[in-house]
Protein backbone atom coordinates (compact mmCIF):
# COMPACT_ATOMS: atom_id res chain seq x y z
CA UNK A 1 0.00 0.00 0.00
CA UNK A 2 1.45 3.14 -1.27
CA UNK A 3 1.12 6.89 0.49
CA UNK A 4 1.40 10.48 -0.31
CA UNK A 5 3.72 13.07 1.75
CA UNK A 6 2.69 16.05 0.73
CA UNK A 7 4.19 19.73 2.38
CA UNK A 8 1.29 22.01 2.02
CA UNK A 9 1.54 25.74 2.11
CA UNK A 10 2.53 26.62 -1.46
CA UNK A 11 1.33 28.37 -4.09
CA UNK A 12 1.37 26.46 -7.76
CA UNK A 13 1.46 27.85 -10.66
CA UNK A 14 0.99 26.45 -14.73
CA UNK A 15 -0.67 24.84 -16.89
CA UNK A 16 -2.55 21.00 -16.43
CA UNK A 17 -4.40 19.47 -19.19
CA UNK A 18 -7.23 17.25 -17.72
CA UNK A 19 -7.57 13.29 -18.56
CA UNK A 20 -10.45 11.41 -20.21
CA UNK A 21 -13.47 10.77 -18.52
CA UNK A 22 -13.41 7.99 -16.50
CA UNK A 23 -17.17 7.47 -15.95
CA UNK A 24 -17.22 7.86 -19.62
CA UNK A 25 -14.90 5.58 -21.08
CA UNK A 26 -16.32 2.74 -18.51
CA UNK A 27 -19.14 2.96 -20.45
CA UNK A 28 -17.71 3.26 -24.01
CA UNK A 29 -15.20 0.27 -23.15
CA UNK A 30 -17.89 -1.93 -22.72
CA UNK A 31 -19.59 -1.13 -25.80
CA UNK A 32 -16.85 -2.51 -27.90
CA UNK A 33 -18.36 -5.82 -26.94
CA UNK A 34 -21.34 -4.89 -29.20
CA UNK A 35 -19.22 -5.72 -32.64
CA UNK A 36 -17.56 -8.29 -33.70
CA UNK A 37 -15.77 -5.51 -35.64
CA UNK A 38 -12.87 -2.77 -35.01
CA UNK A 39 -13.66 0.07 -32.54
CA UNK A 40 -10.73 2.29 -31.74
CA UNK A 41 -11.14 4.85 -28.97
CA UNK A 42 -8.71 7.59 -28.19
CA UNK A 43 -8.23 9.42 -24.78
CA UNK A 44 -8.72 6.63 -22.34
CA UNK A 45 -7.50 7.86 -18.93
CA UNK A 46 -4.47 5.61 -17.45
CA UNK A 47 -5.87 4.97 -14.25
CA UNK A 48 -6.83 1.86 -11.91
CA UNK A 49 -10.49 1.08 -12.78
CA UNK A 50 -10.17 1.89 -16.53
CA UNK A 51 -7.09 -0.74 -16.62
CA UNK A 52 -9.12 -3.61 -14.38
CA UNK A 53 -11.68 -2.76 -16.87
CA UNK A 54 -9.47 -3.37 -20.09
CA UNK A 55 -7.78 -6.45 -18.18
CA UNK A 56 -11.46 -8.22 -17.64
CA UNK A 57 -12.53 -7.33 -21.49
CA UNK A 58 -9.30 -9.19 -22.49
CA UNK A 59 -10.25 -11.72 -19.97
CA UNK A 60 -13.34 -11.97 -21.87
CA UNK A 61 -11.36 -12.20 -25.35
CA UNK A 62 -11.15 -8.57 -26.66
CA UNK A 63 -8.10 -7.90 -28.36
CA UNK A 64 -6.85 -5.60 -27.28
CA UNK A 65 -3.89 -3.24 -29.09
CA UNK A 66 -2.14 0.10 -27.81
CA UNK A 67 -1.84 2.40 -30.72
CA UNK A 68 -0.48 5.67 -28.35
CA UNK A 69 -0.81 7.43 -25.69
CA UNK A 70 -4.81 6.71 -24.06
CA UNK A 71 -5.38 5.55 -27.74
CA UNK A 72 -6.21 1.45 -28.26
CA UNK A 73 -7.90 -0.39 -30.96
CA UNK A 74 -10.64 -3.23 -29.75
CA UNK A 75 -12.04 -6.24 -31.43
CA UNK A 76 -14.26 -8.66 -29.52
CA UNK A 77 -14.79 -11.11 -32.25
CA UNK A 78 -13.79 -14.29 -30.30
CA UNK A 79 -15.65 -13.52 -26.82
CA UNK A 80 -15.28 -16.54 -24.38
CA UNK A 81 -18.88 -16.39 -22.85
CA UNK A 82 -17.69 -19.69 -20.48
CA UNK A 83 -15.00 -16.89 -18.76
CA UNK A 84 -18.17 -15.46 -17.23
CA UNK A 85 -18.68 -18.62 -14.80
CA UNK A 86 -15.00 -19.20 -13.88
CA UNK A 87 -13.71 -18.12 -10.24
CA UNK A 88 -11.15 -15.45 -12.07
CA UNK A 89 -13.94 -13.67 -13.10
CA UNK A 90 -16.12 -13.48 -9.63
CA UNK A 91 -12.58 -11.92 -8.06
CA UNK A 92 -12.34 -9.18 -11.32
CA UNK A 93 -16.07 -8.49 -11.09
CA UNK A 94 -16.34 -7.99 -7.10
CA UNK A 95 -13.28 -5.58 -7.60
CA UNK A 96 -14.91 -2.76 -10.04
CA UNK A 97 -18.29 -1.52 -9.79
CA UNK A 98 -17.97 -0.65 -13.87
CA UNK A 99 -18.21 -4.31 -14.62
CA UNK A 100 -21.72 -4.37 -14.08
CA UNK A 101 -21.44 -2.42 -17.71
CA UNK A 102 -20.56 -5.53 -19.86
CA UNK A 103 -24.04 -7.17 -18.53
CA UNK A 104 -26.20 -5.15 -21.67
CA UNK A 105 -23.81 -5.93 -24.27
CA UNK A 106 -23.35 -9.21 -23.62
CA UNK A 107 -27.03 -10.20 -22.49
CA UNK A 108 -28.31 -8.16 -26.43
CA UNK A 109 -25.69 -10.06 -28.33
CA UNK A 110 -25.38 -13.61 -27.03
CA UNK A 111 -28.04 -14.19 -24.87
CA UNK A 112 -26.83 -14.44 -21.79
CA UNK A 113 -24.84 -12.27 -19.19
CA UNK A 114 -23.44 -12.98 -15.62
CA UNK A 115 -22.19 -10.16 -12.86
CA UNK A 116 -21.06 -11.08 -9.03
CA UNK A 117 -22.21 -8.31 -6.88
CA UNK A 118 -19.77 -5.39 -7.99
CA UNK A 119 -17.53 -3.47 -5.59
CA UNK A 120 -16.53 0.04 -5.66
CA UNK A 121 -16.57 3.23 -3.49
CA UNK A 122 -17.99 2.63 -0.14
CA UNK A 123 -19.83 5.65 -0.02
CA UNK A 124 -23.63 4.41 0.73
CA UNK A 125 -26.66 2.25 -1.03
CA UNK A 126 -25.87 2.07 -4.52
CA UNK A 127 -28.60 -0.38 -5.88
CA UNK A 128 -28.68 -2.04 -9.79
CA UNK A 129 -32.49 -2.34 -9.46
CA UNK A 130 -32.93 0.45 -12.76
CA UNK A 131 -30.46 -2.23 -14.45
CA UNK A 132 -32.28 -5.40 -14.27
CA UNK A 133 -36.03 -3.82 -14.33
CA UNK A 134 -34.80 -2.48 -17.79
CA UNK A 135 -33.25 -6.05 -19.00
CA UNK A 136 -36.55 -7.83 -17.82
CA UNK A 137 -39.01 -5.19 -19.53
CA UNK A 138 -37.01 -6.39 -22.59
CA UNK A 139 -37.71 -9.69 -22.46
CA UNK A 140 -34.76 -11.36 -20.03
CA UNK A 141 -35.38 -13.61 -17.86
CA UNK A 142 -33.41 -12.68 -13.92
CA UNK A 143 -31.47 -14.60 -11.17
CA UNK A 144 -29.88 -13.65 -8.39
CA UNK A 145 -28.06 -16.22 -6.21
CA UNK A 146 -28.33 -14.98 -2.84
CA UNK A 147 -25.22 -17.51 -1.52
CA UNK A 148 -22.32 -16.45 -3.89
CA UNK A 149 -23.99 -13.33 -4.61
CA UNK A 150 -24.48 -13.35 -8.71
CA UNK A 151 -26.61 -11.70 -10.74
CA UNK A 152 -27.58 -13.62 -14.17
CA UNK A 153 -29.96 -12.53 -16.98
CA UNK A 154 -30.92 -14.71 -20.42
CA UNK A 155 -32.79 -13.97 -23.11
CA UNK A 156 -33.26 -15.87 -26.39
CA UNK A 157 -33.46 -12.18 -28.54
CA UNK A 158 -34.70 -8.78 -26.63
CA UNK A 159 -37.76 -7.23 -27.58
CA UNK A 160 -38.11 -3.13 -27.70
CA UNK A 161 -40.77 -2.06 -25.34
CA UNK A 162 -41.43 1.47 -23.45
CA UNK A 163 -40.38 2.46 -19.73
CA UNK A 164 -40.07 4.36 -17.42
CA UNK A 165 -37.01 3.98 -14.71
CA UNK A 166 -37.53 4.92 -11.72
CA UNK A 167 -34.57 6.45 -11.53
CA UNK A 168 -32.80 8.77 -13.81
CA UNK A 169 -29.56 6.72 -13.67
CA UNK A 170 -26.65 7.04 -15.54
CA UNK A 171 -25.13 3.69 -15.92
CA UNK A 172 -28.52 1.96 -15.75
CA UNK A 173 -29.40 3.92 -18.93
CA UNK A 174 -26.64 3.62 -20.80
CA UNK A 175 -26.81 -0.18 -19.41
CA UNK A 176 -30.27 -0.21 -20.67
CA UNK A 177 -30.25 1.66 -24.32
CA UNK A 178 -26.97 -0.99 -25.36
CA UNK A 179 -29.09 -3.92 -24.20
CA UNK A 180 -31.80 -2.32 -26.89
CA UNK A 181 -29.36 -1.28 -29.85
CA UNK A 182 -29.88 -5.11 -30.85
CA UNK A 183 -33.36 -5.81 -29.83
CA UNK A 184 -36.24 -6.21 -32.05
CA UNK A 185 -38.80 -3.31 -32.13
CA UNK A 186 -38.34 0.41 -31.08
CA UNK A 187 -37.92 0.63 -27.44
CA UNK A 188 -38.35 4.09 -25.46
CA UNK A 189 -36.91 5.34 -22.30
CA UNK A 190 -38.01 7.82 -20.01
CA UNK A 191 -36.83 9.55 -17.34
CA UNK A 192 -33.64 9.06 -18.71
CA UNK A 193 -30.37 10.00 -17.80
CA UNK A 194 -28.99 12.95 -20.39
CA UNK A 195 -25.27 13.23 -18.77
CA UNK A 196 -22.70 13.55 -21.56
CA UNK A 197 -21.72 10.85 -21.08
CA UNK A 198 -24.68 8.68 -21.99
CA UNK A 199 -24.74 11.30 -24.59
CA UNK A 200 -21.26 10.17 -25.74
CA UNK A 201 -22.12 6.67 -26.13
CA UNK A 202 -25.19 7.06 -27.43
CA UNK A 203 -22.87 9.67 -30.30
CA UNK A 204 -20.50 6.24 -30.75
CA UNK A 205 -23.75 3.56 -30.89
CA UNK A 206 -25.32 5.63 -33.62
CA UNK A 207 -22.08 5.72 -35.55
CA UNK A 208 -21.65 2.41 -34.74
CA UNK A 209 -24.76 2.04 -37.04
CA UNK A 210 -27.59 1.87 -33.92
CA UNK A 211 -30.63 4.44 -34.49
CA UNK A 212 -31.26 6.28 -31.18
CA UNK A 213 -33.00 9.55 -30.86
CA UNK A 214 -33.22 12.18 -28.51
CA UNK A 215 -29.81 12.38 -27.30
CA UNK A 216 -29.35 14.71 -24.86
CA UNK A 217 -33.11 14.57 -23.42
CA UNK A 218 -35.09 12.74 -20.66
CA UNK A 219 -36.62 10.75 -23.73
CA UNK A 220 -34.93 8.26 -25.82
CA UNK A 221 -36.25 6.31 -28.55
CA UNK A 222 -34.08 3.39 -29.60
CA UNK A 223 -35.06 1.52 -32.85
CA UNK A 224 -33.41 -1.67 -32.75
CA UNK A 225 -30.72 -2.97 -35.70
CA UNK A 226 -29.74 -6.45 -36.63
CA UNK A 227 -25.92 -5.17 -36.45
CA UNK A 228 -23.42 -3.21 -35.54
CA UNK A 229 -20.57 -2.25 -37.03
CA UNK A 230 -17.01 -0.34 -36.15
CA UNK A 231 -15.97 3.22 -35.13
CA UNK A 232 -13.34 5.76 -33.74
CA UNK A 233 -14.58 7.58 -30.81
CA UNK A 234 -12.57 10.56 -28.61
CA UNK A 235 -13.30 10.04 -25.06
CA UNK A 236 -14.43 13.76 -23.54
CA UNK A 237 -12.33 15.78 -20.91
CA UNK A 238 -13.02 14.42 -17.39
CA UNK A 239 -15.49 17.48 -15.94
CA UNK A 240 -14.88 15.69 -12.31
CA UNK A 241 -10.98 16.29 -12.54
CA UNK A 242 -11.25 19.87 -14.12
CA UNK A 243 -13.69 21.09 -11.06
CA UNK A 244 -10.81 19.30 -8.49
CA UNK A 245 -8.29 21.44 -10.39
CA UNK A 246 -10.38 24.07 -9.66
CA UNK A 247 -11.11 23.81 -6.48
CA UNK A 248 -6.54 23.02 -5.87
CA UNK A 249 -6.48 26.54 -7.30
CA UNK A 250 -8.75 28.10 -5.14
CA UNK A 251 -7.72 26.48 -2.03
CA UNK A 252 -4.01 26.99 -2.73
CA UNK A 253 -4.42 30.47 -4.17
CA UNK A 254 -2.99 29.64 -6.92
CA UNK A 255 -2.68 30.84 -10.70
CA UNK A 256 -3.74 27.71 -12.91
CA UNK A 257 -4.81 27.25 -16.53
CA UNK A 258 -6.74 24.41 -16.93
CA UNK A 259 -6.48 23.41 -21.21
CA UNK A 260 -8.57 21.82 -23.41
CA UNK A 261 -12.02 21.72 -20.88
CA UNK A 262 -14.67 20.87 -23.45
CA UNK A 263 -16.81 23.98 -21.83
CA UNK A 264 -19.99 22.89 -23.24
CA UNK A 265 -20.44 19.97 -21.47
CA UNK A 266 -19.22 21.35 -17.89
CA UNK A 267 -22.80 22.33 -17.44
CA UNK A 268 -23.31 24.09 -13.95
CA UNK A 269 -19.88 23.49 -12.67
CA UNK A 270 -18.39 26.88 -13.49
CA UNK A 271 -21.64 28.64 -11.69
CA UNK A 272 -21.32 26.69 -8.82
CA UNK A 273 -17.92 27.48 -8.32
CA UNK A 274 -18.16 30.96 -8.95
CA UNK A 275 -21.45 31.01 -6.46
CA UNK A 276 -18.58 30.08 -3.45
CA UNK A 277 -16.94 33.22 -4.81
CA UNK A 278 -13.66 31.80 -7.27
CA UNK A 279 -13.20 33.62 -10.16
CA UNK A 280 -12.90 31.84 -13.49
CA UNK A 281 -11.90 33.33 -16.99
CA UNK A 282 -13.03 31.42 -20.14
CA UNK A 283 -10.13 31.48 -22.30
CA UNK A 284 -10.77 29.74 -26.05
CA UNK A 285 -11.76 26.38 -24.43
CA UNK A 286 -8.96 26.78 -21.43
CA UNK A 287 -10.23 27.95 -17.75
CA UNK A 288 -8.30 30.63 -16.11
CA UNK A 289 -8.14 31.09 -12.68
CA UNK A 290 -5.83 34.04 -10.93
CA UNK A 291 -4.70 33.53 -7.59
CA UNK A 292 -6.92 34.34 -5.18
CA UNK A 293 -4.37 36.45 -3.07
CA UNK A 294 -7.99 38.12 -0.73
CA UNK A 295 -9.40 35.15 -1.06
CA UNK A 296 -13.47 34.39 -2.04
CA UNK A 297 -16.29 35.18 -0.14
CA UNK A 298 -19.64 32.83 -0.78
CA UNK A 299 -22.57 34.13 -2.29
CA UNK A 300 -25.85 34.35 -0.32
CA UNK A 301 -29.44 34.02 -1.81
CA UNK A 302 -31.34 37.33 -2.65
CA UNK A 303 -33.44 37.27 0.56
CA UNK A 304 -29.93 37.06 2.64
CA UNK A 305 -30.05 33.36 3.81
CA UNK A 306 -27.69 31.07 3.38
CA UNK A 307 -26.48 29.22 0.11
CA UNK A 308 -26.89 25.88 -0.21
CA UNK A 309 -25.18 23.58 -2.60
CA UNK A 310 -26.65 20.23 -3.62
CA UNK A 311 -26.18 17.94 -6.00
CA UNK A 312 -28.89 17.16 -8.75
CA UNK A 313 -29.48 14.69 -11.90
CA UNK A 314 -27.91 16.69 -15.28
CA UNK A 315 -27.47 19.56 -15.91
CA UNK A 316 -27.26 20.13 -12.30
CA UNK A 317 -24.38 19.90 -10.44
CA UNK A 318 -22.27 16.63 -10.29
CA UNK A 319 -22.58 14.69 -6.61
CA UNK A 320 -18.90 13.56 -7.37
CA UNK A 321 -17.69 17.03 -7.01
CA UNK A 322 -19.55 18.34 -3.65
CA UNK A 323 -16.69 16.61 -1.25
CA UNK A 324 -14.16 19.36 -3.35
CA UNK A 325 -17.18 21.76 -2.87
CA UNK A 326 -16.77 21.62 0.88
CA UNK A 327 -12.91 21.41 1.00
CA UNK A 328 -12.94 25.04 -1.04
CA UNK A 329 -15.70 26.37 1.47
CA UNK A 330 -13.42 25.50 4.38
CA UNK A 331 -11.24 28.34 3.27
CA UNK A 332 -14.06 30.86 2.01
CA UNK A 333 -15.07 33.65 3.76
CA UNK A 334 -18.93 33.03 4.36
CA UNK A 335 -21.26 30.00 4.98
CA UNK A 336 -22.43 27.04 3.29
CA UNK A 337 -24.67 24.21 3.15
CA UNK A 338 -23.66 21.14 1.54
CA UNK A 339 -26.21 18.71 0.94
CA UNK A 340 -25.22 15.23 -0.75
CA UNK A 341 -29.07 13.60 -1.73
CA UNK A 342 -27.25 11.02 -3.57
CA UNK A 343 -24.99 8.89 -1.27
CA UNK A 344 -25.30 8.50 2.49
CA UNK A 345 -21.67 7.87 3.63
CA UNK A 346 -19.98 10.17 1.21
CA UNK A 347 -19.62 13.49 3.91
CA UNK A 348 -17.79 11.06 6.66
CA UNK A 349 -14.57 11.66 5.81
CA UNK A 350 -14.87 15.62 7.05
CA UNK A 351 -13.90 14.18 10.95
CA UNK A 352 -10.49 14.70 9.28
CA UNK A 353 -11.10 18.38 7.54
CA UNK A 354 -12.56 18.59 11.63
CA UNK A 355 -9.10 17.75 13.09
CA UNK A 356 -7.45 20.04 10.46
CA UNK A 357 -9.05 23.07 11.69
CA UNK A 358 -11.71 23.23 9.37
CA UNK A 359 -15.13 24.62 11.02
CA UNK A 360 -18.12 21.82 10.16
CA UNK A 361 -21.15 21.14 10.98
CA UNK A 362 -22.50 17.76 10.33
CA UNK A 363 -26.31 17.77 10.19
CA UNK A 364 -27.06 14.24 9.32
CA UNK A 365 -25.44 11.84 6.61
CA UNK A 366 -26.52 14.00 3.97
CA UNK A 367 -25.95 17.66 5.13
CA UNK A 368 -23.11 19.91 6.21
CA UNK A 369 -22.80 23.19 7.21
CA UNK A 370 -19.24 24.98 6.43
CA UNK A 371 -18.26 27.91 8.30
CA UNK A 372 -15.16 29.20 5.99
CA UNK A 373 -12.07 30.22 7.71
CA UNK A 374 -11.10 33.05 5.20
CA UNK A 375 -7.56 32.13 5.47
CA UNK A 376 -6.84 33.79 8.61
CA UNK A 377 -6.71 30.25 10.04
CA UNK A 378 -4.66 27.96 8.11
CA UNK A 379 -5.25 23.85 8.06
CA UNK A 380 -3.07 21.89 9.71
CA UNK A 381 -1.15 18.72 8.55
CA UNK A 382 -2.19 15.55 9.90
CA UNK A 383 -2.33 11.84 9.30
CA UNK A 384 -5.48 10.53 7.06
CA UNK A 385 -6.46 8.00 5.03
CA UNK A 386 -8.64 8.09 1.56
CA UNK A 387 -11.66 6.24 2.11
CA UNK A 388 -13.11 6.97 -1.52
CA UNK A 389 -11.74 8.60 -4.89
CA UNK A 390 -13.74 11.77 -4.51
CA UNK A 391 -13.29 12.22 -0.88
CA UNK A 392 -9.41 11.01 -1.46
CA UNK A 393 -8.71 14.23 -3.92
CA UNK A 394 -10.82 15.95 -1.39
CA UNK A 395 -8.19 15.37 1.32
CA UNK A 396 -5.45 15.79 -1.08
CA UNK A 397 -6.37 19.54 -2.36
CA UNK A 398 -6.35 20.08 1.69
CA UNK A 399 -3.31 19.09 2.38
CA UNK A 400 -1.30 20.80 -0.42
CA UNK A 401 -3.45 23.79 1.21
CA UNK A 402 -2.39 22.99 4.89
CA UNK A 403 0.78 24.53 6.83
CA UNK A 404 3.21 21.25 7.64
CA UNK A 405 3.49 17.50 6.14
CA UNK A 406 0.58 15.62 6.13
CA UNK A 407 0.55 11.93 4.95
CA UNK A 408 -2.42 9.98 3.23
CA UNK A 409 -2.60 6.67 3.47
CA UNK A 410 -5.10 4.45 0.99
CA UNK A 411 -3.77 6.29 -2.01
CA UNK A 412 -5.03 3.65 -4.16
CA UNK A 413 -8.77 4.87 -3.68
CA UNK A 414 -6.85 8.59 -5.38
CA UNK A 415 -5.24 6.28 -8.44
CA UNK A 416 -8.34 4.61 -9.03
CA UNK A 417 -9.51 8.02 -10.68
CA UNK A 418 -6.85 10.38 -11.21
CA UNK A 419 -3.96 9.58 -13.73
CA UNK A 420 -0.27 10.28 -12.66
CA UNK A 421 -1.66 12.89 -9.89
CA UNK A 422 1.58 13.18 -8.03
CA UNK A 423 3.87 13.58 -11.01
CA UNK A 424 1.14 16.29 -12.63
CA UNK A 425 0.72 18.23 -9.40
CA UNK A 426 4.53 18.26 -8.99
CA UNK A 427 4.84 20.12 -12.78
CA UNK A 428 2.42 22.92 -10.56
CA UNK A 429 4.93 23.32 -8.17
CA UNK A 430 3.41 21.13 -5.31
CA UNK A 431 5.64 19.49 -2.77
CA UNK A 432 4.42 15.73 -2.93
CA UNK A 433 5.93 12.49 -3.12
CA UNK A 434 4.81 8.58 -3.72
CA UNK A 435 6.19 6.48 -0.97
CA UNK A 436 5.53 2.69 -1.50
Amino acid sequence: MGIFKIEGGHQLKGEITPQGAKNEALQILCAVLLTDEKVTIHNIPDILDINKLMSLLENLGVKTQKLGKGSYSFQADEININYLESMAFHSEGQSLRGSIMIVGPLLTRFGVAYIPQPGGDKIGRRRLDTHFEGFIKLGADFKYDSDNHIYSVKANGLTGTDMLLDEASVTGTSNIIMAAVLAKGTTTIYNAACEPYVQQLCRMLNNMGADIQGIGSNFITINGVEKLSGCTHTILPDMIEIGSWIGLAAMTQSEITIKNVGWEHLGLIPNVFRKLGIKLERQGDDIYIPAHKDGYEIQSYIDGSILTVADAPWPGFTPDLLSIVLVVATQARGEVLIHQKMFESRLFFIDKLIDMGAKIILCDPHRATVIGNDFKSPLRATLMTSPDIRAGIALLIAALSAKGTSIIYNIEQIDRGYEDIDERLRSLGAKIIRVN
